[in-house]
């Protein structure tokens, strides 16, 4: 039996592969230390827990709006107002099955044969794919550290066409960790609206940030780009709900109605029990996310300390999220006992073979001279697989 083409034209992520290889190495008595998975590794919230208890108890396991219950859609409307300052109608909501479901949604939603749709790199693994499961072509802009790995006017300029539909922003990032501040988030919305394209800005990450950062969504600068922006968020990340697969989209309401339809011909409707869960994380007690990013910014710290003070490795200081990415090309064209360092793939494979350390390849991100670290582990794991980082690639020569 021989798969479609669109099938074969994908590659499974890699971070999810490095985590499954990781697990399997644990599960065989191996001391792994997992830096590999993007999952913050604190439990629900128990306010969170019992909503959905309840809603268990209540008998509220039943299908539900395709798009999402009334009672979640207002309370995003209402985490819109008070966050970002945007307005939207129930009709410009759609609840799907996590922020990666929300993505391909838009996806089949909004793209054509063709389109051309700008990714900056580094990116999230599954932007490109997604692009290409949906006939349209991914096209990746290559940005410099030098300026935060951010994505330009003049970049993107270098790359427009008559075919390019939208561009992908994610901030903070996955894998970088860096952001967006206001004025350069208003010149992408300018050059967005001077040549009518569409933008999706995936802001899961926005409640983890650090140093005073503030997180500005680019749909909140004008009615023009919130026009032609499609804001992506979930609970995931901000509440400790990886598992409850709750994700959501605000956006122009033509765009919303084509993802309501499509969700009700693939998953139709998200758990009804997770559902109201998400009420809870969204209207109830908010001071479990201080807590969750006061820690993560220990780990931050520590860890940047750390790698800065590896011989030959260099990391910028991330404003968000939980991960770091640091340039390690210095030990490409080094060996240890045969194992010779070509790419950062081989970088990976050397420290989970030889460090018992999971680590994921800046390639699968666009970006061959990096590794990315999560920090979303105990510090206990954080220093343990420091030091095995570090012995490791002293042994490299």
């Amino acid at each position: 039996m021989i798969p479609s083409k669109r099938a074969q034209s994908i590659k499974p992520s890699p971070t999810l592969s490095i985590d499954t290889k990781a697990k399997a190495l644990r599960a065989a008595g191996e001391d792994i230390i997992n830096f590999g998975v993007g999952e913050p590794d604190f439990d629900t919230p128990a306010n969170i827990k019992e909503a959905a208890i309840k809603a268990i108890r209540d008998g509220f396991t039943k299908y539900t709006p395709v798009g999402g219950i009334v009672e979640l859609k207002d309370a995003i409307i209402e985490k819109f107002q008070r966050d970002n300052n945007l307005s939207y109608s129930r009709d410009e909501i759609i609840v799907s099955c996590g922020a990666k479901h929300s993505l391909y949604n838009i996806a089949e939603a909004l793209f054509n044969p063709g389109d051309e749709v700008i990714i900056p790199a580094p990116y999230w693994v599954t932007y490109p794919d997604q692009v290409i499961l949906n006939d349209a072509v991914p096209v990746v802009i290559n940005t410099d550290e030098k300026n935060s790995f951010r994505l330009t006017p003049e970049l993107i300029r270098e790359k427009l066409s008559e075919k390019t539909r939208a561009l992908i922003l994610n901030y903070p990032s996955n894998p970088t960790g860096l952001s967006y501040d206001h004025d350069s988030l208003q010149r992408i919305a300018e050059m967005a609206i001077e040549h009518d394209l569409y933008i999706i800005s995936d802001e899961i990450y926005e409640k983890l940030t650090y140093d005073g950062f503030k997180h500005t969504s680019i749909a909140s600068l004008g009615e023009e780009v919130k026009k032609r922006t499609l804001v992506v968020n979930g609970l995931s990340k901000s509440h400790a709900m990886t598992g409850w697969r709750i994700g959501f989209t605000a956006g122009p309401k033509e765009i919303i109605s084509a993802m309501t339809k499509i969700q009700s011909q693939s998953t139709s409707n998200p758990t009804s029990i997770a559902q109201m869960a998400a009420v809870e994380a969204l209207r109830g007690p908010q001071d479990f996310i201080p807590m969750m990013v006061s820690e993560f910014d220990k780990r931050r710290l520590y860890i940047l300390e750390r790698l800065n003070g590896i011989e030959g490795v260099s990391t910028i200081k991330p404003v968000g999220a939980f991960y770091v990415f640091p340039n390690v090309s210095y030990y490409y064209g080094r060996a240890s006992n045969g194992f010779r360092i070509n790419s950062s793939l081989d970088l990976s494979e050397y420290l989970l073979d030889r460090a018992r350390v999971a680590v994921v390849p800046g390639s699968a991100f666009g970006n061959d001279d990096y590794i990315r670290l999560s920090y979303a582990t105990s510090m206990d794991n954080i220093k343990k697989g420091l030091d095995r980082i570090e012995e490791a690639l002293a042994g490299l020569r």
